[in-house]
């Protein structure tokens, strides 16, 4: 098999396939979403808290149900769990597009969509990731898991400069491209239907919600490698990732350009991640994989300070492709690394803690976008990129035994199942 043929292994088993092309037209509706909340955020408020308050909705509400949604994952039927989830975002997307439309859209409005939308994420998020692994097995998991990353960053060079065009025509605007986001999170709901049933839920305990998100959390709380990836990346991703929050003020406040660019600049950090997801997919399952994800987040790191700095938007531009790059693959090697040192038993569990860190980017949206109107929003970004540089950094230190055990042949679920405590 040529680097290329594996780069794209995977996407020859049916099964993945069809649950890739669902994904695939969830993140193109999600990804226009996410610009057009953040443009609509701005036009009814300029104010860099009010984007901030948005997010932090958001991110609340994916803080409270991701944790469900990992026992949801591990417990119930995980086409049902994606069909439900979905459903949810094709409402949220609907009538956001109503209300805009009919011209009585308002503030509130805004958040109630965030928090729709984050309760579906936090379902969807770990049960999608759990799913893959079921499909395709842990021998492909971190090919299968790149390519879903390539799907969604892929979407993202299309879909902000889509929505933001959209927005921009007169007879279309924001509510009709809410409608169009709507269409393509149908689509996404259509296909998740025609996926496999999967097999019967592994885990089969009749013990409570909480208690069964007390044993994921003693789970990974047990395993000090697994443990210090998962609260590595909730820091990486809550600050680092937090650019995209204010990136519309940046654009429209600070470089004083219109909506279109910013769906621009958008694409920008998507092509950076679709150059470097191609190649990574062929070597997301090799010995090298540690070194590579924390490369990738000294890469994201460093290119937020930058972006920070930049005086100019061109140049802007160029920083935000390298964040994209970055961030593709902290991401995708860090899911799969982690996935590959967790149980069949806990894998939606410890999924739904790696993606808290995406309600913790929520949350610290808010106070970051108070910390820019204190001492500007460049400033505020720069803050961002030294948080995430420097937790990589001491995550890099203190887990470099890590790849000298790959490098001796220790496989990652014998390294993951290296404990202090043993869980039931």
């Amino acid at each position: 098999m040529s680097r290329f043929e594996a780069s794209f292994a995977s996407l020859q088993n049916l099964d993945y396939r069809k649950l890739w092309w669902a994904g695939t037209f969830s993140f193109m509706s999600v990804q226009m979403q996410f610009l057009l909340r953040g443009v609509l955020a701005w036009d009814l408020t300029e104010r860099e808290g009010a984007l901030g308050l948005v997010y932090l909705c958001f991110g609340i509400a994916l803080l409270i149900a991701t944790p469900l949604g990992g026992v949801a994952a591990d417990r119930l039927p995980k086409r049902r769990v994606l069909i439900v989830s979905q459903g949810a975002i094709l409402a949220a997307a609907a009538g956001m597009g109503v209300v805009v439309l009919t011209d009585v859209v308002e503030f509130w409005m805004l958040l109630v969509a965030a928090v729709t939308q984050g309760i579906a994420f936090g379902f969807l998020g770990p049960t999608r990731v759990a799913f893959t692994s079921e499909i395709v097995g842990r021998d492909q998991l971190g090919n299968a898991i790149t390519l879903s990353m390539l799907s969604m960053n892929g979407t993202r060079v299309i879909a902000p400069a889509f929505a933001g065009a959209l927005a921009g025509i007169v007879f279309i605007g924001i509510g009709g491209a809410y409608v169009v986001s709507a269409a393509f999170s149908l689509l996404s709901f259509a296909l998740y239907i025609r996926c496999p049933p999967g097999s019967a839920p592994r885990a089969t305990s009749t013990a409570s919600p909480l208690a069964e998100i007390v044993d994921g959390v003693r789970y990974v709380a047990a395993r000090p490698h697994l443990r210090r990836l998962v609260l590595s990346s909730f820091v990486i991703i809550m600050f680092g990732f937090n650019y995209v929050a204010f990136i519309p003020a940046l654009v429209k406040g600070e470089f004083g350009l219109g909506d279109g660019w910013v769906g621009i600049i958008m694409s920008a950090s998507s092509i950076g991640a679709v150059a470097v997801a191609v190649p990574l997919a062929s070597r997301a399952d090799g010995a090298g994989v540690w070194k590579l994800m924390v490369g990738s987040g000294l890469l994201f790191g460093v290119a937020v300070i930058a972006l920070g700095l930049s005086p100019l938007f061109g140049i802007g531009i160029l920083v935000v492709a390298f964040i994209g790059a970055g961030t593709t693959g902290y991401q995708s090697l860090s899911n799969s690394i982690a996935l590959n040192m967790t149980g069949d038993t806990h894998q939606g569990r410890v999924q739904s803690l790696m993606m808290l860190s995406f309600a913790g980017f929520g949350i610290a949206a808010a106070p970051l976008g108070l910390l820019a109107e204190a001492m500007g929003l460049r400033g505020a970004i720069v803050v961002m990129g030294s948080v995430t540089l420097a937790t990589v950094v001491g995550y890099g230190i203190l887990e470099r035994e890590v790849q000298l055990e790959i490098e001796h042949g220790i496989p990652l679920d014998e390294i993951g199942a290296i404990a202090e405590v043993t869980t039931p």
